[in-house]
């Protein structure tokens, strides 16, 4: 090696760590505070009984939203919600609660039973029983490389499509690569597009045969039956009919195997289009509404020099309520991470009083409404109370209390999800401050693959702030066996897991907030 080599890597050594994470004692006596036995106090008022669960626009959330303020105010933070008088910590919105009333599809006169035959999502309105023919529109995509909508007219009609997309020697002819683009798992998607096109109703069909459809009810049937939260200020994009591929070939009078090799041939043959005699059908769905409020809750620390670029912290602190008697505890989901938020607000509040406040300032948000489709974070990036453009990062945090089946012999992890999707800076850094502040601590990043069958990274509150160009990282610890059910409780936490996992996220943003300059979006949305 030559001095010359030997003087420009030490140059770039030098560079990567003054540029990334330094050890900084300011940090680690502030991280310090966050403990497990703190997290334990939150959770047992947020996961207790008298909060019946936090579903959104219940007296539960509106205690929850209550304690959450409260800890806002003992911590310090400063309330940014303009009011007509001064400000407060709450931004409240109005949501129209729906519920299923009568939704039948008739195919001749045989009538297709609800929540058996079919089960829909979305926003519809077909209060009268509506009669329509239906064609069949493949994958249902409308781009630049691909359309299934060539020479094909929707409008009046009904659309039969299948989810994912063409493609050939293994690559998608949209993304021309090996991963899926979008149109392979949004159904929302496909089913506007058609709807824009003047399609009366979308069928969507659901698995291979009619037992995977059956299956896929089975493990839908709670929710499905449950009501559904949208907004008061626009309108729900898509809705659909969701179908057993025996039903879509009578409809559109044909057998199943015949479909099946029809859709094989999507994107090989063309046009992709093919034509069936469709069977007359008729759709009836009719919803009663009401109204509800919910409320996000924000907490405000002002940054020194770099004040008007900001940090934001974000953790969804509703969950799924009481039904038939018994309460959804979500003592993870999100109990853990609401109460790691706090823990992080307390931190950063405490270097803010002792004269060692962050250069950028830093927002909590505890969102509402993530259950039932993200609807917190999609109403404060809709109406952002602090511009989008300042907003430098999103840090989320969704379950961090338990240890998932595929660690359970080292609970020393974290699942990281979007760090490197819009900025390779934040992944850096990310990397660099964990090895410099927990070394042996693992970050996982089996999620953050993109043809991820669970498709996490669209499932938390980070992702709206992702849609708009934002920087995220989604800190995560797994699913169980008590997601989602009345047995995930404040016991089965592991608060000393908790605690690292919220200590490396308040690193992470401490290294963030105090960067020279911010990070940048280097990476092209997907």
């Amino acid at each position: 090696m030559t001095k010359r080599t030997l003087f420009l890597l030490l140059l770039f050594f030098c560079f990567s760590i003054s540029a990334f994470s330094q050890v900084d004692s300011t940090a680690i006596q502030f991280a310090q505070t966050i403990k497990a036995e703190d997290l334990s106090n939150y959770l047992h008022v947020l996961a207790s009984d008298s909060m019946q669960g936090r579903e959104t626009g219940t007296i539960g959330q509106k205690r929850a939203a209550q304690y959450i303020k409260g800890k806002f105010q003992e911590f310090g933070l400063r309330p940014i919600i303009p009011t007509d008088s001064s400000s407060s910590y709450f931004q409240d919105f109005s949501l129209v609660k729906k519920t299923w009333d009568e939704v039948y599809l008739k195919l001749g006169k045989q009538k297709e039973t609800f929540l058996k035959d079919f089960y829909a999502y979305g926003n519809f309105d077909i209060p009268t029983e509506k009669k329509f023919k239906v064609v069949f529109a493949g994958f249902g995509i409308d781009c630049k490389q691909y359309s299934d909508y060539e020479g094909l007219n929707v409008a009046g009609k009904g659309v039969v499509l299948f989810m994912g997309e063409p493609r050939k020697d293994g690559k998608s002819l949209i993304s021309g690569e090996t991963t899926p683009s979008e149109w392979a798992f949004d159904w929302k998607k496909k089913a506007s597009t058609a709807q824009k096109k003047g399609a009366l109703a979308v069928f969507i069909v659901v698995g291979d045969n009619y037992d995977q459809f059956e299956a896929k009810l089975t493990a839908l049937q709670h929710y499905l039956s449950q009501p559904t939260l949208s907004f008061t200020y626009k309108e729900q994009e898509g809705s659909a009919f969701f179908i057993p591929p025996t039903l879509a070939a009578e409809i559109l009078k044909t057998s199943t195997q015949n479909l099946r090799e029809k859709v094989a041939d999507l994107g090989v043959l063309k046009p992709a289009n093919f034509h069936f005699k469709s069977a007359q059908i008729a759709a009836k769905v009719t919803v009663k509404k009401s109204a509800l409020h919910t409320t996000n809750v924000l907490g405000f620390l002002e940054g020194t020099d770099k004040k008007e670029e900001v940090i934001a912290i974000t953790a969804h602190y509703d969950h799924l309520g009481m039904h038939h008697g018994k309460i959804f505890y979500g003592a993870d989901d999100n109990g853990s991470g609401t109460s790691g938020l706090l823990e992080m607000a307390q931190a950063f509040s405490m270097a803010k009083k002792a004269g060692k406040g962050t250069k950028r300032s830093i927002l909590f948000i505890s969102m509402t409404g993530e259950e039932e489709g993200l609807l917190g974070s999609e109403y404060y990036t809709d109406n952002p109370v602090i511009p989008l453009n300042q907003i430098v990062t999103d840090l989320n945090i969704d379950m961090i209390g338990r240890v998932d089946t595929m660690h359970k012999d080292n609970p020393n992890y974290v699942y990281l999800i979007g760090d490197d999707r819009l900025s390779s800076t934040l992944h850096r850094i990310s990397e660099k401050t964990a090895s410099v502040y927990m070394p042996g601590f693992k970050l996982d990043y089996t999620y953050n693959a993109k043809d991820d069958p669970n498709r996490f990274y669209y499932r938390s509150d980070h992702y709206n702030f992702a849609k708009n160009n934002i920087p995220v990282i989604f800190y995560f610890s797994g699913v169980h066996a008590d997601y989602h059910r009345p047995t995930d409780t404040v016991d089965k936490i592991n608060f000393t897991k908790a605690a690292k996992i919220s200590r490396l996220v308040f690193y992470t943003a401490w290294e963030l907030a105090n960067l020279e300059k911010p990070i940048e979006v280097d990476v092209k949305q997907e």
